[in-house]
């Protein structure tokens, strides 16, 4: 009985290459991890999850997780887009307090630019709030991300987010309300590249 040959087996690893994966220019293109495939095609589309603590060597945004992806590559780095930051959930769940209120947020908006993306804060009050000022705390937060999302470029959106400017803001208009003990907006999520007349 004949025996088929298989021919000499290659190691396939020996055929794959190593890409830096770097951050967006809103983030100076920092590098963020590595990634390896034997073609630059199969890069494209891969996600990396790092954290604000560590692009910008701030230890206290070790909580906000941030999510990109690889658009092109370019020699041995692959270039990637902002997709959406969200925080830890040992971060949430420690802002939360017996007999208080969390005041949840969950707005669609469009920015500038024509940049789609889902916003999610929430407010967290210092004792338990009734229903109509719940009710009162999430029109001003949603009434205020809109806003802001009309007003700003998506870059410039995305900044106010991570730097905390947004919940800032969203803290000292809500609090008029009822009493906070903080705001914070705890998860984007980038939906399309520009609004659909």
């Amino acid at each position: 009985m004949a025996k088929v040959s298989r021919g000499r087996k290659v190691d396939t690893w020996k055929t794959k290459k190593w890409y830096k994966i770097l951050a967006p220019p809103q983030f100076d293109y920092k590098p963020v991890g590595e990634t390896i495939a034997s073609d630059p095609s199969l890069v494209i589309g891969r996600t990396i999850e790092t954290t604000l603590g560590d692009i910008d060597g701030d230890m206290s945004k070790q909580h906000i997780k941030l999510k990109f992806k690889v658009i092109d590559v370019a020699g041995e780095n692959a270039n990637t887009e902002f997709i959406g930051h969200d925080m830890t959930r040992d971060y949430i769940r420690s802002l939360i307090r017996r007999r208080t209120s969390k005041v949840d947020v969950n707005v669609l908006v469009s920015t500038k630019d024509g940049r789609v993306l889902r916003v999610k804060a929430s407010a967290f009050t210092i004792k338990r709030a009734n229903t109509s000022q719940i009710k009162a705390i999430r029109k001003i937060m949603e009434d205020i991300i809109l806003k802001r999302s009309k007003e700003l470029t998506f870059d410039d959106f995305i900044y106010e987010i991570l730097s905390g400017k947004l919940s800032s803001l969203l803290y000292r208009e809500a609090k008029v309300v009822y009493p906070l003990r903080r705001v914070e907006v705890r998860r984007t999520e980038i939906k399309s590249v520009k609004v659909e007349a």
